[in-house]
């Protein structure tokens, strides 16, 4: 196997529809670098499909661990032909409470959009020095509005809901970096797969499976391997066929507000000690958190405790 070999990261690739797509790509001929959580599931996995698929684990509630699962990748493969962003956590079962991350963000807003959005960033420029190379987005016709100053979302908390929200976050990153992108040969889709896959995400919340995971799969490799796409981008995908997401995901207003506080909350804009990521800047203004402690967490309404990114 040579460095031209087209290469493709899987998030979420241990089971469902990543588990399905890294067996076909291999199968193909291709490099698959497959991603999980537990590390013994990943080598069981890679040991399964044989030598083109390179483990990598990472917890994707840890934003440093989607770092350090980025510059593991950028160490493991000179090339990325294809990053599929495709890890979720689902609606969780009847009832499901409030999660919060490892660093205190909503727990399904955080592995379902702000992971993929820090590892895309970070992968892009290997995405862009392997162009044309292209980033998929594992979204769903499911999405739910919502403020993104209040993506922490204490009030009236429903797992579905939140799964939503986090889904119309990842349609609007798409469209965004999208046109970002646009002229440097990486392009940017997002895919709605199939509705309810049997997956164990979606038995876990009690939905009866309305289609398998091969209906899933299908359309999943046509946008990652389908030379005729490879100049497609900014597109929403419902299967095979050009769909829409909802409209806030194509709103500048939502999209920019969007930027705003994912930029805050990841990092990639400073703001002051002691004041919330989310609502810095916001229309609701400056909201300074009382009870810093003084090694960086803060804490927050319903006994949650936020922590800074950067805080020892």
């Amino acid at each position: 196997m040579t460095d031209n070999t087209p290469t493709v990261m899987i998030t979420g690739a241990t089971a469902g529809l990543g588990r399905a797509l890294a067996r076909d790509l291999v199968a193909g001929g291709r490099r698959v670098l497959v991603h999980g959580r537990d590390g013994e599931r990943v080598a069981r996995l890679a040991a399964e499909l044989g030598p083109r698929a390179v483990p990598c684990t990472a917890d994707l509630s840890s934003l440093d661990e989607v770092e350090r699962l980025a510059a593991e990748v950028r160490g493991l493969t000179p090339r990325l032909d294809v990053l599929v962003n495709n890890a979720a956590v689902g609606f969780g079962p009847p009832g499901q409470t409030r999660q919060t991350s490892h660093d205190g963000h909503e727990l399904r807003f955080a592995v379902n959009y702000l992971a993929p959005v820090v590892l895309t960033r970070a992968l892009l420029p290997l995405l862009t020095a392997t162009a044309p190379a292209r980033v998929l987005n594992v979204g769903s016709v499911g999405q739910a509005p919502f403020d993104p100053a209040e993506a922490p979302y204490y009030d009236a908390y429903q797992g579905v809901t939140a799964y939503r929200r986090s889904k119309l976050a990842l349609a609007a990153f798409t469209f965004d970096l999208a046109e970002e992108l646009r002229g440097t040969g990486v392009t940017v889709n997002c895919l709605h797969p199939a509705g309810f896959m049997d997956t164990s995400m979606v038995r876990e919340s009690g939905v009866r499976p309305h289609s398998t995971v091969a209906q899933g799969a299908a359309p999943a490799l046509r946008l990652i391997t389908d030379p005729a796409l490879t100049d497609v981008t900014g597109e929403f995908f419902d299967g095979f066929f050009p769909g829409r997401a909802r409209p806030e995901a194509y709103d500048p207003g939502f999209i920019s507000r969007l930027r705003s506080v994912t930029d805050q909350v990841t990092g990639r804009v400073e703001i002051p000690d002691g004041v919330c990521p989310y609502t810095f800047r916001s229309a609701q203004g400056v909201l300074p958190l009382a009870g810093a402690a003084a090694n960086g967490s803060l804490p927050v309404g319903g006994g949650v405790t936020f922590r800074l990114k950067g805080a020892s």
